[in-house]
């Protein structure tokens, strides 16, 4: 079995087995079997670290139901091959060099050493990440719950909002702590840490260890640092502008907040749009620009190996500098003094066409689906839904759970395909690519 295809159908069983643990009366709060699309559709999302939801989790689900969740989101959030490759190690055994090359895939990585370390790594960083959140968290909610509750909260959307999920534990989400410093500063923090990669996380703490021992060599932050930081960075401010001069006087969001509270939910929103679907404003009562500003940043998404989906903030470094390139008459790209090799740019072509049709036929779908048997649906939502499902957002307008259940398999299939990743995907159908020693003469082609 190829790699890519272990990747895919190791997604494929955790989603399945966790569909059939969610249907079981022990799941349910009504102490019943569950319906086995809910089940789906829910194991599928929280795999899939995506937070759609076809019903209220609290309500729905019993605490067993939620801990049988927050766990799907863990094994989700850091992927199939790293949970696998972590209990090996726990019980002491060895992975032969097929497993290597699958968490080399996993992480994008351009080497196999130090795997182990890796794993072990990216487990320590995830635990210290999630107590943190935890513990504030936790003591934001005993404000207003009593403390074994606030204990399950804090651990649930800590878990959540690290490995951008969206999961929540409230009915509106968090929009009943939208002037929270607390709980606005902790959950964005969490959704940037976990979506930035953990290659990045791992260059900060060797550079300030570097700073707290004073050592007299130079740190070197490698390029996939300085292009995710770079466009992390701009994109949550231009994102929190945007919101902010859009929504302020949108009385049905922004307009009746003061203006502290009015950045907070700014900052909020475009930080959630980053693949995490929390949110602290009604998305259904958006403007309509804000609604394409969320669908451009939730189809961009997060950063190569984080916990969040899209297209990934690399790819649109490579194509916004090939664009570049192309304007100031130059063959090669160049980002921070280095060259890209061609392989990442068709690679980031291919990604962005890619995810584009898909989006484009799953709203196709839906909509005719949904035209046939539920008229009253408009295009926007639907569109905005398929967006969120693909970048594994988790933002709604409030129609999945009015979706039928044809358009929710499109759904649960768009969430899949957008976890594991369209290239990933088409590798494991059609098998890994092998070079070709084959070169044809080249010929002009009018372009544009």
């Amino acid at each position: 079995m190829t790699i890519s295809r272990s990747i895919c159908l190791g997604f494929l069983a955790v989603i399945l087995v966790g569909a059939l643990l969610l249907t079981m009366p022990f799941a349910t709060t009504t102490g019943t079997w569950g319906n086995f699309l809910v089940a789906l559709f829910t194991s599928t999302s929280a795999v899939c670290v995506t937070g759609l939801s076809v019903v209220d989790p609290n309500t729905y689900f019993s605490f067993w139901g939620e801990l049988i969740l927050v766990l799907l989101v863990q094994v989700g959030g850091l992927g199939y091959m790293t949970v696998t490759t972590f209990l090996m190690l726990l019980i002491g055994r060895k992975f032969d060099l097929q497993q290597k090359f699958a968490i080399q895939e996993s992480f994008d990585r351009p080497f196999l050493q130090g795997s182990r370390n890796l794993i072990k790594s990216i487990f320590a960083t995830t635990l210290l990440f999630e107590l943190t959140g935890a513990f504030f968290l936790t003591y934001k909610f005993s404000q207003d719950h009593p403390l074994q509750e606030s204990l399950w909260l804090g651990l649930f959307h800590s878990v959540s909002a690290f490995n951008n999920a969206g999961f929540s534990l409230f009915k509106d989400s968090l929009m009943g702590y939208h002037d929270s410093i607390i709980i606005n500063f902790v959950i964005t923090g969490l959704i940037i840490f976990g979506g930035i990669g953990y290659q990045v996380i791992i260059e900060c703490y060797f550079w300030l260890e570097g700073l707290r021992l004073r050592s007299k060599q130079k740190f070197s932050f490698s390029l996939n640092f300085k292009v995710v930081v770079k466009f992390t960075l701009f994109l949550l401010f231009l994102g929190t502008i945007a919101f902010l001069l859009i929504e302020s006087q949108n009385p049905e969001t922004l307009g009746p907040m003061g203006w502290q509270d009015k950045l907070l939910a700014a900052w909020f929103q475009s930080v959630t749009t980053r693949t995490a679907g929390f949110n602290t404003v009604d998305n259904g009562k958006l403007e309509i620009n804000s609604l394409l500003i969320t669908m451009i940043l939730m189809f961009v998404g997060a950063s190569p190996s984080g916990t969040g989906g899209g297209i990934k903030t690399t790819t649109l470094s490579i194509l916004t500098n090939c664009t570049r390139s192309v304007l100031r008459g130059q063959e090669t790209i160049v980002i921070y003094k280095r060259t890209i090799p061609n392989t990442l740019v068709f690679k980031a072509i291919a990604v962005t066409f890619g995810s584009l049709v898909t989006v484009i036929i799953a709203t196709s779908l839906i909509t005719f689906i949904e035209q046939k048997i539920n008229s009253s649906l408009e295009a926007v939502p639907i569109l905005f839904e398929v967006v969120s499902a693909f970048g594994t957002v988790g933002l709604s307008m409030g129609i999945t759970a009015s979706l039928t259940p044809l358009s929710q398999l499109v759904i649960i299939a768009t969430m899949y395909i957008g976890r594991v990743g369209v290239i990933l995907l088409m590798a494991a159908i059609v098998g890994d690519p092998k070079p070709s020693m084959l070169h044809h003469p080249e010929e002009n082609l009018l372009v544009g």
